[in-house]
């Protein structure tokens, strides 16, 4: 097997190719210099995040979620989940006994094209539908249970069930939610029914989510970390740097403060480091100027990055005999999983990639049912399924750019994850990892912890995959919410 973390060998028929390839990719390569910009900024976005009266506005939301504390083993009893974030939807059930979970029930649910863009109130009452159904079969309906609510899209927390939409995303546009209380809207509709002992006690995002299922599967957990289609993290901050929040806390010491990284860079202090395929990328996509930083490595990106370094190498006859492919020319021909498929084979890991990346399937499907939509791995195979015409240095250039963007995704992470684990008040910390370009991706494990370990010598991590933070972690939540309630009327 090749090194995990070094470039896969490059040589070429034509030796003077070499080079010219790497001028190429040499924009993707951040130095020393360029790294250390990228942490000072990062910690000075971080810092704006969090004062009272900036002089400026962040990038960085730094969004409080009221989450004071994390699962302590001592959590009891029944507890609901909604996860809410696409045309799919879950319903589950936690039993918890003695912080452990001994049993899980879901139910996948479908929302309909005419409740996703009709009045607000019929998609709460929708959900609330189906909560009855979840429970009807199930014999529960007489059950008193709280529930967590995953409700993955832009929200401004005010408390830790209170989530105000910022803004409505995906195929979801329902009038009458916007500026709303997402809570307090689903809160209504069970009322309205009348026929259900259930109560949101807690709203929260995947990233959140992560954090606690991670706390929950180790107790030094302290970051929780989304590498999937988007990326996010949100991480335990001590309450004392958290000026914007006003007021009295009493007991509270630390608080899980939401990033929403992806926007890193949107007010323009990431320009620097930007290179000619980032910007084409931007220019391109449908939100110019939003996401900047997820736009530089997640896996709704990773791949078009790519296609545009392949197109670029075309264009100075480096590839495909000089003649652009115009499969190439399509944006989007080139989705990240080609990434993994080429890092895979380039890396000499036998066996099956699966074809299937996304989002859904990560959370949607186990591993065996994953590993049915599954192919052969080859470097190939990208060509192929793309019916493009190419030699054998076509597809050593093809690793070295794979390589190059992976490189520079798992750098960018580590210097934002470095610098957040700083700000970490434990001697040794846990970083929670969900998502499906971290889940599939071969080598961006090995690279992401080869460079934090180089960012932060001497300081305790470990990286922890912790799946279902929207569904299992909203579950959790729920149990830390009636826990704290208990707590303040006791």
């Amino acid at each position: 097997m090749a090194p995990r973390i070094e470039a896969p060998e490059f040589r070429l028929t034509k030796t003077d190719v070499v080079k010219k390839v790497e001028d190429i990719l040499a924009p993707l390569k951040l130095s020393e210099e360029v790294q250390k910009r990228i942490r000072e900024v990062y910690d000075e976005e971080m810092r704006i995040g969090l004062a009272r009266n900036p002089s400026r506005k962040s990038c960085l939301q730094m969004e409080n979620t009221y989450l004071p504390e994390l699962p302590n083993g001592t959590e009891e009893g029944e507890y609901l989940a909604l996860d809410l974030g696409g045309t799919n939807f879950r319903v589950i059930l936690l039993q918890l006994e003695k912080g452990r979970v001994v049993s899980d029930e879901v139910q996948h649910y479908f929302v309909p094209e005419p409740l996703r863009v009709g009045p607000g109130s019929e998609l709460f009452d929708f959900l609330a539908a189906c909560i009855y159904d979840f429970l009807e079969t199930r014999s529960k309906l007489d059950h008193k249970l709280p529930l967590g609510f995953t409700f993955s899209f832009p929200m401004t927390q005010q408390d830790l069930n209170v989530g105000i939409l910022v803004s409505w995303t995906k195929s979801f546009n329902c009038p009458g939610v916007v500026g709303e209380d997402a809570v307090k809207m689903l809160n209504e509709a069970i009322q309205r029914r009348g026929d259900l002992e259930v109560e949101v006690v807690a709203v929260l995002n995947d990233t959140t989510g992560t954090l606690v299922q991670g706390a929950f599967l180790d107790r030094k957990c302290a970051i929780g970390l989304i590498i999937g289609t988007g990326s996010n993290a949100c991480y335990i901050e001590r309450v004392d740097r958290v000026e914007k929040w006003e007021g009295t806390h009493g007991d509270i010491k630390e608080v899980v403060v939401d990033i929403e990284w992806g926007a890193f860079g949107d007010n323009g202090v990431l320009d620097f480091m930007k290179t000619e395929y980032d910007q084409m990328l931007d220019k391109n996509s449908l939100l110019v100027g939003s996401f900047t930083f997820e736009k530089l490595f997640s896996g709704k990106y990773l791949g078009e990055l790519t296609r545009l370094v392949l197109v670029k190498l075309a264009e100075e006859g480096l590839m495909f005999g000089g003649k652009i492919p115009s499969q190439l020319l399509r944006p989007g021909s080139f989705p990240t999983r080609f990434v993994s498929l080429v890092e895979q084979f380039s890396m000499g890991i036998e066996g099956d990639i699966p074809t299937d990346q996304s989002e859904e399937s990560a959370k949607h499907l186990d591993q065996d049912a994953v590993l049915k939509l599954a192919r052969p791995v080859s470097s190939e195979s990208c060509f192929h399924e793309l019916g493009i015409e190419h030699g054998s240095d076509d597809l050593k250039i093809l690793q070295q750019v794979c390589f190059a963007v992976t490189e520079r995704a798992a750098i960018l992470l580590a210097i934002c994850l470095s610098a957040t684990l700083m700000r970490v008040d434990r001697e040794e910390c846990t970083i929670a990892v969900d998502g499906s370009l971290y889940k599939y991706h071969p080598r961006l494990h090995h690279l992401l912890e080869h460079y934090i370990i180089k960012m932060t010598p001497g300081k305790k991590f470990s990286l922890l995959l912790a799946e279902d933070g929207s569904g299992k972690g909203a579950g959790l939540i729920a149990a830390i919410a009636n826990r704290l309630r208990t707590r303040k009327h006791s």
